[in-house]
Parts: C-alpha cells; sequence; structure tokens
C-alpha cells in the first residue's frame, strides 16, 4: 500500500502537544496550545490538527487555556479545524476549550461559532459533551498481557472482526500489521497491553496502546549474526510502514498509542501523488 511519512514526532516544544484516550466506547484526541499566538505557534498548530486528523479519532479537544491571544488572531485557525473535521467520513466531532474570561471566547460566540463549534470551559466538561455526541461504532477491544501468547490473540481479534464486517480483502494486512505493533509492545513496552480494532468506513483503525511512554523509531536494518542467520532487527516497523496505509505514534495519559490505518489499494488518499 505505501504511506507517507509515521507521525512519531511529539511537538510539545513548540508550544503544541497532543494526548489521547482509547477507551472502549470512543477514540478522543486533546490538543493543547500553549503561548503567544504568533507565526511559528500558528504553522506548528496547523501542522498537528492536520496530523489528529489524520489519525481520524472520535473526537477533537482542543484546549486553549494557556493560549495568549488577546486579538483573537486565531479564530480562523478553530473555524477551519470545525469544517474539516465534519468533513470527514465518519465526522470527527470537534470542541474547543477556552476559559470565559479570554478575550477569544467573546470572540468565538461573535462568530456565531456556539452554533456548530462547541466552546467549553474546561476540558472535562468537552470530554463528557462530547461522550453524549459520539455515537456508538463497530469496535472491538482486549488487553492483554505482555507474554509470548499476545500477537496471536491481537492477530485472531482483527481477522474475526474483518470477517465479522464484511472486509476480508483486509485480513491479511490487518493481521500483519496488528502482529508486528503487539509484538513491538511485548519487547520493548512490557506493561498491559490494550489492542482497539475501530471500522472506519469500508477501512481499519488499528491502535495498540501501553505503559511505556517512549515512542517507537524506525531503525536501521541489522545483518544477521553469523551464528544466528535469523537474527535480523529492524523490520517491524518497516513492515507497517510498507503495509499500513497511514501509521503514526502519540502520547497517551499513562504511556503511548501506535496506531495504524488499513485501506484497500483504490482507496489510499496518498496512491495519487506516488
Amino acid at each position: 500500500m505505501g504511506v507517507s511519512p509515521p507521525h512519531l514526532r511529539d511537538d510539545t516544544a513548540q508550544g503544541v502537544a497532543v494526548s489521547v484516550d482509547a477507551g472502549d466506547d470512543a477514540v478522543v484526541s486533546v490538543l493543547t496550545v500553549r503561548g503567544s499566538w504568533d507565526a511559528p505557534l500558528r504553522y506548528h498548530t496547523s501542522v498537528t490538527l492536520r496530523r489528529c486528523f489524520t489519525e481520524h479519532p472520535d473526537g477533537l479537544i482542543v484546549d486553549l487555556a494557556g493560549l495568549l491571544d488577546p486579538h483573537s488572531e486565531s479564530a480562523s485557525t478553530w473555524v477551519t479545524a470545525q469544517h474539516v473535521a465534519a468533513g470527514l467520513e465518519p465526522p470527527v466531532h470537534f470542541a474547543l476549550c477556552v476559559p470565559p474570561d479570554l478575550p477569544l471566547a467573546d470572540r468565538m460566540q461573535a462568530l456565531g461559532a456556539g452554533r456548530f463549534l462547541p466552546v467549553y470551559a474546561k476540558v472535562r466538561q468537552a470530554r463528557v459533551a462530547l461522550a453524549g455526541r459520539i455515537p456508538g461504532t463497530e469496535r472491538v477491544a482486549v488487553t492483554l498481557l505482555p507474554d509470548p501468547d499476545a500477537p496471536s490473540v491481537a492477530r485472531n481479534l482483527v481477522g474475526d472482526a474483518c470477517l465479522q464486517w464484511g472486509l476480508g480483502h483486509l485480513l491479511y494486512s490487518s493481521r500483519l500489521v496488528m502482529s508486528e505493533l503487539v509484538t513491538n509492545a511485548v519487547e520493548h513496552a512490557r506493561t498491559e497491553i490494550r489492542v482497539v480494532v475501530t471500522r472506519r468506513g469500508a477501512g481499519l483503525h488499528l491502535s495498540v496502546g501501553d505503559g511505556d511512554p517512549v515512542l517507537p523509531q524506525m531503525i536501521r536494518l541489522t545483518r544477521p549474526r553469523p551464528d544466528v542467520p535469523l537474527d535480523v532487527r529492524g523490520r517491524g516497523l518497516r513492515t507497517v510502514h510498507e503495509t499500513a496505509t497511514l501509521w503514526g505514534a502519540m502520547l497517551a495519559e499513562n504511556g503511548k498509542v501506535v496506531w495504524a490505518t488499513i485501506r484497500a489499494r483504490d482507496e489510499d488518499p496518498d496512491r495519487s501523488s506516488r
């Protein structure tokens, strides 16, 4: 299938950070923007918003409590983001968190954003509200121990989901990617592993969460040692990179989530540009 470059970068240093809450019922990402709204922050925010939409969560909350924007110059960014979120299939439920004493809160209300872009004072309020708006979706999940049987259990989970949802043509690629992601978590994180398989239209979204906050890195392939001819390191994430339509990783509240999107080749959004 081929992919665009994996999304493995933490943008915290630029005043932008993303965390994800991948539960049984919904996947909600929280984008936090801090600092003065200038050209660099606007750029990093736009890049990270695109990354969030690529990951296609069920909901996206943008926390602007730490944003310094006295002239509300960022307002157009949030309106545009809402339009993008609504245009995805399925739509991403989008919400802003802006303390009511900030000028930006008044600006968003003046734009009529309240009719189509919910604005809340706190992230907790937005989480509760989005939970009530996100419809039920086709999703299966399981928590695994970091033992040698975990990849097999995860492969069977995604295989059964493909057959149940009529996505048999994605069976091989989905099982392969899931196996590599879970194997990586077993070998490196060594914590409980949360596996979630979600239907995204005609494709699948796979996520593997663990308790290790270190984001994965693609490493250079090594030659096998003469005494261990099958010991070739570095193939796991390269297999994911070559098989998934898109993939990446992001920090979670208690570790990280590595995700991958699997779609048929003719539905690959980047295919025409390659």
